[in-house]
């Protein structure tokens, strides 16, 4: 399996489609990740918050060692949590990512939440530059931005993110998160882009999938892939992880796309996870 990677804006690349791991406890992890390496999968999301990384660098080294991967082909990003906002705190956090996942440097490294209640996101920033500048870590980028987060990292560091994974899916898609990503040159990523299986058994989504041959959750990471965005959908077992890579394959139409949009607003859509501009609530 190939999957294709696009051009971050730092000339690195990246691949569209990964493996997230919110969720997934060590013993799980350690296994879908081993299957993944195997299936072709090379781009791995894991988090602080996700209390994984050490079992997703113990696969992913089992994996190397055993000659299945070259650590120069995987994609591996990890996030900072909202508690270690600051310049040390964000370089003690880094660290502690990177000892865990045990892979000598990571690909791409997040600021999680921009938790503007806390008054440090554009410190952080800074201190994730500060650590781009050393081999331990390729790329720099944030989670949960939104335009006006993005454009104070801007304007104080004169350096957009490289990534901003965001939540993003059929009947919430942001079409204005999305230009203003794409103004800045940062490219955008679609976490829990299934919506916990809300959209899975919508009836328009059900209609087109049947008429293109596919899942409805190949053709929802279909429907993101098209916009340029890239996708890291959980994945419990080998079938999943398959059915997820089958995505690749299918082709809509611009009829399709438009209907998918059209969820946008519709009774049981929108945003339903927490609101960037106060989550998380805890201090």
């Amino acid at each position: 399996m190939t999957i294709p990677t696009f051009t971050l804006n730092d000339s690195t690349t990246m691949p569209q489609l990964g493996l997230g791991t919110y969720k997934m406890d060590s013993e799980d992890v350690g296994r879908i990740v081993r299957t993944a390496v195997e299936l072709g999968y090379r781009h791995f999301d894991t988090a602080r918050l996700y209390n994984n990384e050490e079992a997703v660098g113990r696969a992913l080294n089992d994996a190397i060692k055993a000659g299945d991967v070259k650590r120069e082909e995987l994609y591996v990003v990890s996030k900072l949590w909202h508690d270690q906002h600051g310049n040390k705190e964000a370089k003690q956090g880094f660290a502690e990512s990177l000892r865990k996942l045990d892979l000598g440097y990571l690909d791409n490294f997040l600021i999680h939440w921009p938790y503007p209640q806390g008054g440090k996101y554009v410190e952080t920033w800074e201190s994730l530059l500060e650590i781009r500048e050393t081999d331990e870590l390729v790329s720099a980028g944030v989670a949960n931005f939104n335009a006006e987060h993005l454009q104070a990292l801007v304007d104080a560091t004169n350096t957009a993110p490289s990534l901003n994974q965001i939540e993003l899916h059929p009947g919430f898609h942001q079409p204005e998160q999305l230009a203003a990503n794409e103004q800045l040159g940062t490219r955008v990523e679609a976490w829990s882009p299934l919506a916990r299986g809300i959209v899975l058994n919508n009836p328009q989504l059900e209609a087109i999938a049947d008429n293109v041959g596919a899942s409805v959750a190949q053709v929802v990471l279909r429907y993101l892939l098209d916009k340029g965005v890239s996708v890291v959908p959980k994945a419990s077992s080998r079938e999943r992880l398959e059915q997820n890579a089958g995505a690749l394959a299918v082709q809509l139409s611009a009829q399709d796309t438009e209907t998918i949009d059209s969820l946008a607003g519709m009774p049981g859509f929108g945003r339903i996870f927490g609101d960037p501009e106060v989550f998380p609530h805890e201090s």
